[in-house]
């Protein structure tokens, strides 16, 4: 119904809202349950992947200094900067914080592997791997060694190795309640070779179940899940299973991880040029990155196998060509990958730091002139608001910009600048980050 309430006045009156909303409540609904937004978690820069076996509770350290040696032996982090194409006039900048981060967090995010990278081994010896792997993980914890993310790779629900990657998970978790008391914040479990949806609804099952066997609170386990097969990027139906993966966790499902090698291979792709560069790898990872937008999982790529080591110019090229990966992915959004050894930390904390500090300049400015509305050659819209004071936030978080140099460009410090990476609503964090 609509009338015409005044000259020149609206004329829909409230009946016709009230209908518009009674239509749409259910999409309303759906859309605040499967599309929350940015919840405000920590992204680390990368995934570093070891032989769950190999693991000691000095690990992260010991990685750090292997690092450091090598670069030293390289003629120094200033010469690795131009080594890898970091400009002059931020050499200087990027070769400290790179050096300061790889001595305070060599390791943000440190997966323990039963999968691949442990192989298959006789059952008592990984009921035992299990148990003492475990167990020095709560001693890293006890000591405040550990990494601020930590977790496990168990083996995929595919039928030959799923009652055997239950049982190493079961093990896992069940050692380090009873060593600690408590599972841990940054406790990751990462689910691989994941093919199908019905493969999720199972993982989230066997979360349930352990959750009322350990007597955890409910939706206590969230897990990561790796996309390594084609089927779930593209389906027998022509969907995109892995967007109904996604929602298929209920809200467990943390990140979704790009497999550079079981991905490309499961295509033929022959072994010289499997690459996280490669157009299949580029595809699969543009289908998960829509499937994530706006649910608050995060995104990963996946790694080069080609490591840092041998002789001088294989070390040079080795590095060569891991910043240039790691800072297309940044280029194309996708924060976080894989390393696999020492000598990749350099490169990774390398690229993050350049790609931050050689925008900062410019996105502060725009970001400064949209809160207080000073105009310029730019005319930012709130979302490119948002977009602005993430960029400027994932800078910070991993080192390349302090806390200081956001007050001083933007008018903002880390925590109001956050509020507004991670917003509600556009309008109402502008608000309160300016009245801030």
């Amino acid at each position: 119904m609509s009338v015409l309430t005044a000259s020149g006045g609206p004329r829909l009156d409230e009946q016709v809202l009230a209908d518009l909303d009674a239509r749409l409540a259910d999409t309303d609904a759906f859309l605040d349950r499967a599309y929350p937004g940015e919840d405000g978690r920590r992204q680390p820069v990368h995934t570093v992947y070891v032989p769950a076996d190999r693991y000691t509770v000095d690990l992260p350290q010991r990685w750090g200094a292997e690092a450091a040696a090598l670069v030293a032996a390289q003629g120094g982090w200033a010469a690795l900067c131009r080594t890898v194409g970091v400009a002059d006039h931020l050499v200087e900048a990027v070769a400290a914080r790179a050096e300061a981060k790889l001595a305070a967090e060599p390791i943000e995010d440190l997966r323990l592997d039963f999968e691949d990278g442990y192989g298959t081994r006789v059952d008592e010896v990984e009921d035992t791997d299990a148990v003492a792997v475990a167990g020095r993980l709560a001693d890293a914890l006890a000591a405040g060694a550990a990494p601020a993310f930590v977790g496990l790779r168990f083996k995929c629900f595919e039928e030959p190795t799923r009652r055997r990657g239950v049982r190493t998970l079961d093990l896992f978790l069940s050692t380090l309640l009873d060593r600690t008391g408590a599972l841990p914040d940054g406790l990751v479990i990462t689910f691989p070779k994941v093919s199908t949806v019905s493969q999720v609804e199972a993982m989230v099952a066997a979360c349930e179940a352990y959750e009322t066997a350990a007597g955890l609170p409910a939706g206590r386990l969230g897990f990561e899940i790796q996309v390594e097969t084609p089927q779930l990027i593209l389906g027998a139906d022509g969907t995109a299973p892995v967007a109904a993966a996604l929602h298929a966790g209920q809200g467990r499902v943390t990140s979704l991880h790009y497999g550079t090698y079981d991905y490309s291979a499961s295509l033929q792709v022959s072994a010289e040029y499997q690459s996280m560069e490669h157009p299949v790898a580029d595809h699969a990872k543009d289908v998960m990155q829509a499937a994530v937008a706006g649910t608050g999982v995060h995104l990963s790529d996946g790694s080069t196998n080609i490591l840092p080591v041998g002789s001088d110019d294989q070390i040079q090229a080795a590095w060569g060509l891991h910043h240039r990966l790691v800072r297309r992915s940044l280029e194309r959004a996708i924060y976080q990958g894989w390393d696999l050894h020492p000598a990749q930390l350099p490169t990774r904390f390398i690229a993050n730091i350049t790609f931050y500090r050689e925008g900062f300049e410019r996105a502060a400015g725009r970001l400064h002139a949209y809160l207080t509305k000073a105009g310029g050659g730019v005319l930012d819209e709130p979302a490119t608001a948002r977009a602005l004071a993430r960029y400027l936030y994932r800078g910070f978080a991993c080192g390349a910009v302090g806390d200081a140099e956001l007050l001083g460009a933007v008018g903002l410090d880390a925590g109001r600048l956050e509020q507004l990476a991670r917003p509600k609503s556009d309008t109402e964090n502008v608000a309160v980050a300016v009245r801030s």
